[in-house]
């Protein structure tokens, strides 16, 4: 999982491969490969907090990745139950727009069990870098990544019944495929898109569109200030209505500088976030 952090991941891994990479690579003092002492008793609001829900010390890396289930996790936070679909306290269903990096590291999702335990947590991952043959695929999350420890607790089998975090793959723009995600399913209570970078891709425009005629709450992500104002300049002029969200610092953003940016600004993955 950790290889696409790297400058050489691209040419190193393709996200063609269909296998879950489950594996922290790392020794189980590191890394939550089992479930929690206890149960989440309040919510989360920063890193600080989370390791130590976790059992986990500040120099355990996987902040580097839980970046994501995090961030995902402080969105619904954001939006607030009051305003997702009745009976969601029980399922909800996302829409993860534009995913790339996530294609290499879908098993950290399995977070979710812990943050949103009385959930049965469903998401549709939708963008073009889905490889056609993964199209449609269907992933089931029934344990968590797993550490490199041979005698440890998590490489048992699944307790049977135990929740899980599904997950389905389709390729394209989230204003093509809409019809095909909801065909079998109810529409999504959060719509969120990571990294989105609206203002760079006219690709927007269009999904942006659907979104405002969806009265669904959607929140964005981008990696630096000035591109979350741009961002929700774009949102304000296509919706004609103020963000619903205000931009602000996400607290679990990931800990590790954007290397090669082309802006003199600082940039983190997941580091603004804003929604309409």
């Amino acid at each position: 999982m950790w290889l696409y952090e790297c400058s050489c991941g691209d040419s190193r891994f393709s996200s063609k491969n269909s296998r879950v990479i489950d594996c922290w690579n790392l020794p189980n003092i590191l890394c939550p490969c089992n479930g929690p002492s206890s149960p989440l008793s309040k919510q989360l609001s920063s890193w600080k907090e989370y390791y130590e829900w976790r059992g986990l010390p500040l120099e355990s890396p996987i902040a580097i990745l839980l970046h994501w289930p995090l961030t995902l996790y402080h969105a619904i936070q954001l939006v607030s139950w009051r305003r997702m679909s009745a009976g969601s306290s029980h399922h909800i269903i996302i829409h993860y727009l534009g995913p790339e990096k996530e294609l290499f590291q879908l098993a950290v999702f399995a977070e979710l069990h812990v943050l949103l335990p009385s959930c049965q947590v469903h998401i549709d991952f939708v963008g073009p870098a889905i490889p056609q043959q993964r199209d449609g695929e269907r992933i089931s999350l029934d344990r968590y990544a797993h550490c490199d420890d041979g005698d440890c607790e998590c490489k048992l089998p699944a307790k049977r019944g135990s929740p899980a975090v599904t997950l389905q793959l389709f390729k394209g723009f989230y204003h093509d495929r809409f019809r095909d995600m909801v065909k079998d399913s109810s529409f999504p209570d959060l719509i969120i898109a990571a990294n989105a970078g609206i203002a760079a891709y006219p690709s927007w425009l269009p999904t942006i569109e659907l979104i405002k005629g969806l009265d669904v709450p959607a929140v964005f992500s981008d990696f630096c200030e000035e591109a979350a104002h741009l961002a929700a300049r774009c949102l304000s002029n296509v919706s004609g209505c103020a963000l619903t969200l205000p931009i602000q610092l996400n607290p679990f953003r990931q800990p590790l500088a954007v290397e090669d940016s082309a802006l003199h600004l600082p940039c983190y993955s997941n580091c603004y976030l804003f929604g309409m």
